[in-house]
């Protein structure tokens, strides 16, 4: 692992920073009519971050870009669980996370995130890992936007090594899964965690393509679904399946974990929540419909390229 420089450090926090500034520029200009909340928060314990929080548009019923600075001197248990060495070590966690939810059921909701981490422990060299990726998670399936959002993460992944892209998208597979209810929470994308073999230069550069790739991959997609028309059976549907996204936010993902456990601030951590969202005792899927064909052949796990 290469020796990790102070101004290494110094170079992911200014990126990280101008990327959820371009993000944001990229929403606000797809949905012009979307309001937009910035705020900045403090940790007591060390760092903090922005909230950037575009809702009530005609495209975004809520689009949130976050970016986060915390350290401190023990690493919470969501860190330390899978990784018992980091017990004891003083901690610089950075990173920023994206999360759209559409009004309009036949646009997707996606998911993003990148982050770095550094645990210290005097006297001892620094551990520092890179994580992140993207998914998405469709109300509605059309086969050509599951293989573009594939085919982007492929070619993206296909610049860094011949097996990169199966490896990160079979872990996003495995990691974006609801248990209880047998059931992918989308058609998937990329994830990647503790990521440092490659050396500093390589793995920070593979952070910035993710970024770049998330766009490419999820924007033409807004664009070609914003006008599709839909009642308000589509949208029913749409609150129902959001369920699904709550329950994996609050049950298993482990930054939501990370940021509850780390004493962030929660009314930025749970932006991730979709404004509106129903559940339904016993629901059925209506045979031969668009619902039951979005679970017969979207949330399955396959090969999209």
């Amino acid at each position: 692992m290469d020796e990790l420089k102070k101004e290494n450090i110094n170079a992911v926090l200014e990126y990280l920073l101008s990327a959820q500034k371009m993000i944001i520029d990229v929403f606000k200009e797809q949905d012009k009519t979307a309001e937009l909340v910035t705020d900045n928060w403090e940790r007591s314990e060390g760092g903090g971050g922005q909230t950037s929080i575009l809702s009530d548009g005609e495209i975004f019923e809520r689009a949130g870009v976050n970016s986060s600075n915390v350290y401190g001197s023990d690493l919470p248990p969501a860190a330390t669980s899978q990784r018992p060495e980091l017990v004891g070590r003083s901690f610089n966690a950075m990173g920023i996370s994206i999360v759209t939810h559409p009004l309009n059921p036949y646009i997707p909701t996606s998911h993003a995130n990148v982050r770095f981490f550094v645990a210290e422990k005097p006297g001892e060299a620094s551990i520092w890992w890179f994580g992140g990726g993207f998914d998405l998670t469709p109300y509605y399936g059309f086969t050509e936007d599951a293989i573009h959002w594939h085919q982007t993460a492929k070619e993206t992944c296909d610049a860094f090594g011949p097996d990169v892209y199966i490896h990160f998208k079979n872990w996003c597979d495995d990691y974006f899964y609801l248990k209880h209810r047998n059931e992918p929470r989308g058609i998937g994308g990329l994830f990647f965690d503790d990521l440092n073999e490659w050396g500093f230069d390589k793995t920070f550069k593979f952070l910035k393509a993710i970024v770049d790739a998330y766009i490419k991959a999820y924007m033409p997609i807004v664009k070609k679904r914003q006008t599709h028309a839909y009642s308000d059976r589509e949208k029913k549907f749409q609150l129902y399946r959001r369920g699904r996204y709550v329950e994996f936010n609050l049950l298993y993902d482990r930054g939501t974990l990370f940021g509850l456990q780390s004493n962030g601030r929660t009314e930025s951590i749970l932006m991730s929540l979709p404004p509106e969202v129903r559940w339904q005792y016993g629901y059925s899927l209506e045979k031969g419909s668009a619902e039951e064909d979005l679970y017969k052949n979207f949330l399955v796990r396959k090969e999209w390229v």
